[in-house]
């Protein structure tokens, strides 16, 4: 499974292009013939359309830069980078919390999204019918899908609020599709159709121990119980955060955390879910996020944008080993010997974004953790504080300190180990696309990014815009976010 990419996908109905305009542009043949079905009916086929979701996170519009720009820009974590005069197309705007509904990365990200979804609404559509292939493999995938789908209605939710639930093949001649695609569902509605999909997959899953080696990247029973744990955490409905976090079993912290960012830590103890990059042909990696990301002018190999902020430099004790393993800083040498001269334009990029193997390449062997047996602890004693539990709650945060090489905790009251989680949140998991979201959800958001030099307007950027091209589409079914 390390080898993801795009092999099987030519019959796929695709309703959201991408384009500006184009969010109901819609082929008009909404079936697959009994000819087609045949060609796919075997487990190889089967295979392929479950394939084909996990190849989009390695595309551009994905994962890469307009993601990198949502997702870290905008937080306190992260400056533009870069140069001063290279603007990234719109990283400059989404630094300073000045994007609108027509900022390109605000509509490239919801619509990648809903590009994925309909791959994911496809499979679904297509594996009961394809009966020649294990049935035992069929109820995976299916599994795999569901999971994949609620992954990214997970992240639409964060970003944007209640959006439309696409959950079938659309009929384009249907009215009651087509409101289905432009009628935006309220944030509820929308995290209880991700916990019904988290629910039917964890049924459907294996544990990570029953994969094959080469298949260990696949969406495991672990991945659905942490996910659901996080949609539970963003809610605050702390018993089930607990409940979903125990269920996560078989994983451990690694001994190392700089190493989990290399090849040797990929898909390692500590990894729940991870994007696969690879880099060598035929097998493909993540389109330009190492490049984007890496060092910028002589000596350097990259873009040199989303550049480590002095304010999360500042947010690292003395002695913390995550510091060196997050932040690549001017003048050092990293762990393969390779030198980062002064000459470069920026004082620091982002570490666990740098691939060894392809530092030059436009596709690399760079993996996102996003689900780390790291956060499942953290979830579970924020959740405990939360109850009261604040005694229960403290070992797991020493457990996450001890492991970056720190003493234990000095917090006691419920309200002073409520901060340190938050704070061990921002420097454990630095860079993995979390910390804009982390102190919207926690209230942090306007004084974390007023000690940065930002202004974050409360009622406002909680979310980002519906993007213009979809509510002109939706012709009054839907309303645009508040302030915008």
């Amino acid at each position: 499974m390390k080898k993801i990419y795009i092999s099987l996908f030519a019959l796929s109905v695709v309703f959201f292009t991408g384009c500006a305009d184009d969010f109901l542009d819609v082929d008009q043949t909404e079936s697959i013939s009994t000819k087609d079905i045949e060609l796919f009916n075997n487990d190889a086929g089967a295979s392929s359309f479950v394939t084909s979701i996990y190849s989009k996170f390695l595309d551009w519009d994905m994962t890469s830069f307009g993601w990198i720009g949502l997702s870290s820009i905008t937080s306190d974590d992260a400056d533009k980078g870069s140069s001063p005069g290279d603007t990234g197309t719109d990283k400059d705007i989404l630094d300073a919390l000045s994007y609108n509904p027509t900022t390109p990365s605000v509509e490239s990200v919801f619509n990648a999204n809903y590009d994925g979804i309909n791959r994911c609404n496809q499979a679904l559509n297509i594996l009961p019918k394809l009966t020649k292939a294990d049935a035992n493999l069929r109820n995976r995938l299916m599994g795999e899908a569901k999971f994949l789908r609620a992954f990214m209605y997970f992240t639409l939710v964060k970003c944007y609020g209640g959006v439309p639930i696409v959950d079938r093949l659309p009929n384009p001649s249907s009215t009651e599709d087509r409101q289905m695609l432009l009628t935006r569902k309220t944030a509820s509605e929308v995290y209880a159709f991700i916990e019904t999909d988290l629910i039917d997959a964890i049924a459907a899953l294996p544990e990570k121990s029953a994969y094959p080696a080469n298949e260990k990247a696949r969406a495991s029973k672990g991945a659905a119980y942490a996910l659901l744990a996080k949609v539970n955490l963003y809610q605050k409905n702390w018993q089930k955060v607990v409940d979903n976090c125990n269920a996560v079993t078989g994983y451990s912290l690694a001994p190392d955390y700089a190493t989990m960012f290399r090849i040797a830590g990929e898909n390692d103890a500590e990894s729940i879910f991870e994007i696969q990059g690879v880099g060598s042909i035929p097998a493909r990696g993540i389109q330009g996020y190492s490049n984007t990301q890496g060092a910028r002018g002589a000596g350097g190999w990259g873009w040199g944008f989303n550049t480590p902020s002095q304010s999360l430099v500042d947010a690292y004790e003395a002695g913390d080993v995550r510091k060196n393993a997050t932040i690549i800083f001017r003048g050092t040498t990293l762990y393969d010997g390779r030198i980062i001269p002064n000459t470069v334009e920026n004082p620091r990029y982002n570490y666990k974004a740098y691939s060894s193997n392809f530092t030059d390449a436009w596709e690399t062997d760079a993996n996102i953790k996003y689900l780390r047996f790291a956060e499942v602890l953290l979830m579970k004693a924020e959740a405990l504080n939360e109850l009261g539990q604040t005694s229960t709650a403290i070992p797991l945060l020493n457990q996450i300190r001890n492991r970056a090489g720190l003493a234990n905790t000095t917090a006691l009251s419920q309200a002073d180990v409520r901060r340190a989680i938050w704070k061990e949140r921002r420097v454990e998991m630095a860079f993995e696309h979390d910390r804009f979201f982390d102190v919207v959800r926690t209230g942090q958001a306007v004084a974390a990014f007023a000690a940065d030099g930002k202004t974050f307007v409360a009622g406002k950027h909680e979310l980002f815009p519906i993007p213009q091209s979809f509510i002109r589409q939706a012709a009054g079914l839907s309303s645009q976010n508040p302030n915008y």
